[in-house]
């Protein structure tokens, strides 16, 4: 078992003051938490705080609105939350409650969530401006709305309403975008759990396992290390590997086939994200190795993008050219390089782009672009790199022996000063080490 790791509340406490800072000394910012949802009847979805939420205070309850309100002489750092109520404690676990979540959470205050109608329009009167996810949650959206309008309504008593309203993530993406010291190690945490995962799905692998048993494997080592899925985790056998996001996970793996495991441990909070694709039988055939070392070095190609200074776009475009050379060169596509590039050819085995940001979404806030141009890579940056080629198993204008054969494979990389640092590195990626992995399970 792995050291568990916990977030310092001054690590919360930096991020609100930064935020803050940001915002000026005459806004507010005003984060709900997420919802519990209802899958049926009285049973309900695993609540998951929001982000936002979760990045600013490491507060996990439900119910809850933080408020920040830079400068205000009564404290800045506000939360509403539920109350203590033993008779729902004992149906649903403990509460901090306002008195406990002050000193928890390092706030400044706290209130019962009972209040919020109450106290809110109150600190929305003398700001000049509301940062807040607009059109994310239509219920409050429209309390947020009675809100102001009750401050507008005693204007002639000389209340000063808010008169501009901003959306929250302009300002809060950015700084999510870039993961200091303490969000790396977690990130690095969810990481090893989730290497320990696909190894031990390799090694469970075998001719005529079902789809979800190699699932079983995966999801018992996260939850073994204090971890839980970060999404739904992809375990395509044959050519369910060709559908990007299958779900089934419900079929059986034959002799000869590739199986694709893409799944990642969440851990505190944090998200990794990996993609490994290997022969159930432990020998890649020529073809499957041909397409897997192609994918390999399509992700080299895109990894010595990643440094500081080159544009994000850069990795996709290593990846995509160095794919297209590679399907010519094997007689899958037809023509000159020039031509699939600049009409697209290679699309019909490579769909989606190279990677995403990452961090405490799987696919993580930030913009790509600026001002119309790929943003510029810089130190704390994580995202994946994750190429990939699919034959469709109905494509007749390649010969039989490719048809079926889907293949992706991704890491986590975080941009450093220096260059990059592959979290995920520790997995076996090549074709030779994943043979040579998956061997260890027969010799077992």
């Amino acid at each position: 078992m792995l050291a568990a790791l916990t977030m310092p509340a001054k690590a919360h406490a930096r991020r609100r003051r930064q935020l803050m800072e940001m915002a000026g000394p005459d806004a507010i910012v005003i984060v709900p938490s997420a919802h519990e949802l209802i899958r049926s009847r009285d049973t309900h979805y695993p609540f998951r705080q929001d982000s936002d939420l979760s990045y600013l205070s490491g507060f996990p309850e439900p119910e809850s609105v933080l408020v920040l309100v830079p400068g205000r002489v009564h404290g800045e750092v506000l939360l509403f939350c539920r109350e203590r109520d033993r008779e729902r404690e004992a149906w649903d676990g403990p509460r901090y409650g306002p008195e406990d979540a002050v000193e928890a959470f390092g706030l400044d205050d706290a209130y019962p969530i009972t209040d919020l109608d109450d106290i809110l329009p109150g600190l929305l009167e003398g700001r000049s401006r509301v940062y807040y996810h607009f059109g994310r949650d239509a219920e409050f959206d429209l309390k947020l709305i009675g809100w102001l309008n009750r401050v507008r309504a005693m204007v002639r008593q000389g209340a000063q309403p808010p008169h501009e309203f901003l959306e929250l993530g302009h300002l809060l993406d950015e700084l999510r975008l870039f993961k200091d010291r303490d969000e790396l190690r977690f990130m690095q945490r969810a990481a090893d759990i989730s290497v320990l995962a696909h190894e031990a799905a390799m090694r469970a692998a075998r001719p005529g396992v079902h789809e979800y048993e190699l699932q079983a494997e995966i999801e018992c080592v996260f939850r073994r290390h204090e971890a839980e899925s970060a999404y739904g985790s992809i375990v395509g056998a044959g050519a369910n590997a060709c559908v990007l996001h299958y779900r089934a996970n419900n079929a059986q793996a034959r002799d000869g086939d590739l199986i694709l495991i893409d799944a990642g441990a969440e851990y505190r909070g944090y998200a990794a994200d990996i993609t490994r694709t290997f022969p159930v039988n432990g020998r890649f055939s020529a073809e499957q190795r041909a397409l897997h070392d192609l994918v390999g070095a399509a992700q080299a190609a895109a990894l010595a993008q990643a440094r500081p200074g080159v544009a994000y776009e850069a990795g996709h475009l290593a990846a995509v050219e160095t794919l297209t050379e590679g399907l010519l060169r094997l007689g899958l596509l037809k023509g000159s390089l020039e031509r699939n590039l600049a009409e697209g050819g290679y699309k019909r085995f490579y769909r989606h782009k190279t990677g995403h940001w990452l961090g405490m979404d799987v696919h993580d806030v930030g913009e790509y672009r600026i001002d119309g141009e790929s943003r510029l890579l810089e130190p704390g940056m994580v995202f994946t790199i994750e190429p990939g080629l699919y034959v469709s198993p109905d494509d007749s204008t390649v010969e039989p022996r490719w048809r079926g054969i889907g293949i992706r494979t991704e890491d986590d990389v975080a941009i450093t000063k220096e260059g990059h640092e592959v979290l995920t590195a520790r997995l076996a990626r090549s074709a030779d080490e994943i043979e040579a992995l998956m061997a260890q399970r027969r010799a077992a």
